[in-house]
């Protein structure tokens, strides 16, 4: 199955947000820069790792996507949200920190892969910016960012809580993991719900990475952890897939 990214026209597009346009995409030589951008623009190889990892299960029969409720945290392009579209989701939610990603970047992606044709209705899409310390309010209350053009939406209505919660590339930061781990907590449907994970063994320079937030779930003893995929490419650092379920 092929996912299509598009490019967002940038001189067109300048909507309020966490930051500007200009001061998201005038960072130069940098991935992060704390308090104001965090990579959404970057495609990272974990996305990648993601949507292949979520594709062996499904065909394994280890997944169910259809009519799941679902989350990608700190979305970015958007890639894995936009594979649980495909695969049948009734409920897709994108968070990411900029607003400014979300409007550039991830909903064009879902317009050009979810939304092909206007008749599509039977999925609702919702789009959120924030900080993980405070978005579960949103997230739990169903108040989407729209965007006006299409029917991608959020009904105002909350809902238990979401099914199956992905993340790539989240875990890079170490003073963010608590945040992180406590917002998945609240959102994860109890006691069903999943949560699949994808990042780097180790984040050099930032102190984050799979082990770190893996030491975190272990410590707390509320939710289990099953290793699914390990790549050792030689590309990049060791990159790993990780599963998390209630206990």
């Amino acid at each position: 199955m092929t996912l299509h990214c598009t490019h967002p026209h940038l001189e067109q597009i300048c909507h309020q947000g966490r930051v500007n346009t200009s001061d998201v995409l005038g960072v130069k030589n940098s991935d992060l820069v704390p308090g104001k951008y965090e990579g959404g623009l970057k495609l990272w190889e974990g996305s990648l790792d993601l949507v292949k990892t979520l594709n062996s299960d499904i065909k394994d029969d280890r997944l169910l996507m259809e009519g799941k409720h679902v989350l990608e945290l700190g979305c970015g392009h958007g890639l894995p949200g936009i594979f649980a579209g495909l695969k049948g989701a009734a409920l897709v939610h994108f968070q990411d920190f900029n607003a400014e990603v979300l409007r550039c970047l991830t909903i064009p992606n879902v317009k050009a892969n979810l939304f092909k044709e206007s008749s599509e209705t039977s999925r609702s899409v919702g789009f959120y910016a924030g900080d993980w310390s405070e978005i579960d309010k949103l997230l739990l209350r169903g108040d989407a960012v729209q965007d006006k053009t299409t029917n991608l939406h959020t009904e105002n209505e909350g809902h238990r809580g979401y099914n199956i919660i992905l993340m790539a590339e989240t875990v890079y930061a170490l003073d963010s993991l608590p945040s992180l781990y406590r917002l998945i907590k609240k959102c994860l449907h109890y006691p069903s719900g999943v949560v699949y994970m994808a990042g780097k063994k180790h984040y050099f320079g930032v102190g984050g990475g799979t082990r770190q937030f893996l030491r975190l779930v272990t410590e707390d003893g509320a939710m289990q952890s099953d290793l699914l995929a390990e790549v050792t490419d030689g590309s990049s650092n060791v990159r790993e897939v990780w599963k998390f379920s209630f206990k």
